[in-house]
């Protein structure tokens, strides 16, 4: 039987796992539905069965995998209804986090370094990159707010995006009108016109929210 400082032990590493797996999905390394290997995964992590079972069930209860009974663990495909919340809880974390905005915070810095990331992939056509990219660019928004637990909230949201994305295909249509408007929100906000980054950023949202669902319905339908 397990001491106490040991299942102390087992939850930090499957703790630590999972937030391993939640950035390689962030960085598109899964592909939604798809079928995690017990096996595979166990000896990837270099980890147990048993700790791989609770990495599996803290992911679960974040959204990221589902299980299905008599089949396995499986990556989540986010439907239209999760991209209308994911959107929604977005819209209220990114506008508050660029009101909390000072011109000497690093988060700008970072912002900036992004941005010019992103206009460099996209000029080498390299669409995933851009998207990569871009993920870490409204990360580093959400750093605004000095908040390690909004930091972690939107990790999760983050790697639920992501998983949106992957089930489009990551071209151009999908990446590019983004490079520009991450130029010019750094630029509002290197200004210190903050209102003007709100309205920027809300209209940034509004406009990749309706891009996404018409993606995903034209591959529907």
């Amino acid at each position: 039987m397990l001491s106490e400082g040991s299942a102390t032990d087992d939850r930090s590493l499957a703790e630590s796992v999972a937030e391993r797996i939640r950035e390689l999905l962030i960085a598109g390394e899964f592909e939604p539905g798809q079928k995690l290997s017990e096996h595979q995964m166990a000896a990837h992590f270099d980890i147990s069965r048993n700790t791989l079972r609770e990495v599996f069930r803290l992911l679960t209860s974040q959204r990221l995998l589902t299980y299905t009974p008599n089949r396995g663990v499986f990556v989540v495909a986010p439907d239209e209804v999760a991209v209308l919340d994911i959107y929604r809880v977005r819209a209220v974390i990114q506008t508050g986090a660029i009101r909390a905005a000072t011109k000497g915070h690093p988060a700008l810095v970072r912002m900036r370094l992004l941005a010019e990331q992103g206009r460099r992939a996209s000029l080498k056509k390299d669409w995933k990159q851009v998207g990569t990219t871009n993920m870490e660019f409204h990360r580093a928004m959400v750093e605004f707010c000095d908040s390690p637990r909004l930091n972690s909230v939107f990790d999760l949201l983050l790697a639920e995006l992501r998983l949106v994305f992957a089930q489009l295909e990551d071209g151009a249509h999908l990446h590019e009108p983004y490079v520009e408007l991450n130029e010019a929100l750094v630029l509002s906000l290197e200004a210190g016109n903050v209102a003007h980054a709100v309205s920027q950023l809300e209209g940034y949202l509004l406009k990749s929210e309706r891009a996404v669902l018409a993606a995903i319905q034209r591959r529907r339908g």
